[in-house]
């Protein structure tokens, strides 16, 4: 048996794990061999339906409504799906390999002999989701870091170096790394999706299994599943299948850092007087607005989508259900409508400094996050400004 499966006997059950990498001609060759060799019962493959249905059908992005997608406040989505794509797309460039192709021969390979395939991974919206809500502050600026560094990294594997990654030594180390670095990413995008994968896998119908999945799940994976089978682990997955609900405070804070900035303002007026008043409240209109504006002006967007920036950041920043991004990045993508051509060149524009301003849709994406980080530090800054302000009326 090869280096890259695991084979497993759990209670009169047969079940094949097969390790790849996402972008290996090798891969893709042992996933039909093995499962035209064993001809299981069920073929599971490490997807879920949507990304599935993305796999084959690759003109999906061509169908693409960015403007839904801000609405849906799906926009971070979004870009890491198409970041993560891209990376993956250029490390299969040099063997011919498009990500995912291994997934795509499961598919078609039990399609061909007539076996039933199930797609048994966690919805990606799920999972960045889970990664994005759990993280810290700090976090969620070190998952954004990396996901940036991997878009424009210009770093070329070899052959050689994409199999290698299927190995164990190679795998453990890329796995510590990662907990180390981003330890509650790993958790959500590693560890979490272990559970998930080996829950239905070892429900699937069927006494001869074959499950193909990413290399890095495969020890985590079968982990799982022997606990499964000698019931010291229940295959009930419901409490990491969908996002965590906010917490009590994170819901409050909401609503309680803009009332306590009104509250300031307005006691600026009741106790200072309209003169200071007045000045707190151009403080916090003129604190939200310049950066938001700025930033849009950073992210070359069109001057009618810097002038909605800057007259929206002051009030989308007291409102927990609209931030500036989604006004921005609506305008942005009303005034400058993607063409076609954006849709089929947006995979390999991501990649690079001039496709983020030459692609339309990267465009407002860029105006999106640009603007709400001007937002953000604009909220920082006029918050702590009208407090100054307020500690000097006499």
């Amino acid at each position: 048996m090869s280096q890259t499966q695991r084979q497993l006997e759990l209670n009169g059950r047969k079940i094949t794990l097969i390790g790849t990498a996402h972008v290996s001609v090798e891969s893709i060759t042992e996933v039909e061999e093995t499962i035209k060799s064993l001809k299981p019962d069920c073929v599971c493959i490490e997807l879920d339906e949507k990304r599935a249905d993305s796999i084959q059908n690759p003109e999906k992005y061509s169908q693409l409504d960015i403007v839904k997608v801000l609405k849906n406040n799906q926009g971070f989505l979004l870009l890491a799906n198409l970041i993560l794509a891209s990376f993956q797309r250029r490390m299969g460039q040099n063997m011919g390999v498009k990500p995912g192709d291994e997934m795509l021969a499961a598919m078609n390979t039990a399609k061909e002999l007539n076996i039933p395939s199930k797609m048994v991974d966690r919805p990606i919206q799920v999972t960045l989701r889970r990664a994005w809500a759990k993280n810290s502050l700090w976090g969620k600026c070190k998952l954004l870091a990396s996901l940036l560094s991997s878009a424009f990294s210009k770093e070329e594997y070899s052959e050689e170096e994409i199999e290698n990654l299927k190995q164990g030594n190679e795998m453990d180390s890329m796995m510590n790394e990662l907990s180390d670095y981003m330890p509650v990413v790993k958790q959500v995008l590693i560890d979490e999706r272990d559970t998930y994968l080996a829950s239905n896998i070892f429900t699937a119908e069927g006494n001869n299994i074959v499950a193909v999945l990413g290399a890095g799940h495969l020890n985590g994976v079968a982990a799982h599943l022997e606990a499964f089978a000698s019931e010291t682990e229940k295959t009930d997955v419901s409490e990491i299948s969908d996002v965590p609900p906010k917490g009590g405070w994170s819901k409050a804070a909401g609503w309680i850092i803009p009332a306590i900035i009104i509250g300031i303002i307005v006691a600026g007026f009741i106790y200072g007087g309209v003169h200071a008043g007045t000045k707190m409240l151009s403080s916090w209109f003129l604190w939200n607005a310049i950066p938001a504006a700025v930033m849009s002006l950073f992210a070359l967007a069109n001057p009618v989508t810097i002038l909605a920036a800057f007259v929206s950041a002051p009030f989308t920043s007291l409102c927990p259900f609209v931030g500036v991004g989604f006004v921005t990045g609506i305008v942005q993508a009303l005034i400058c409508k993607p063409k076609v051509s954006d849709m089929e060149t947006l995979q390999d524009d991501v990649g690079t400094f001039k496709g983020w301003y030459k692609n339309r849709i990267l465009r407002v994406l860029l105006v999106f996050i640009l603007s709400s980080l001007g937002s953000v530090l604009g909220t920082f800054a006029g918050g702590a400004d009208i407090i100054k302000i307020f500690t000097t009326i006499e």
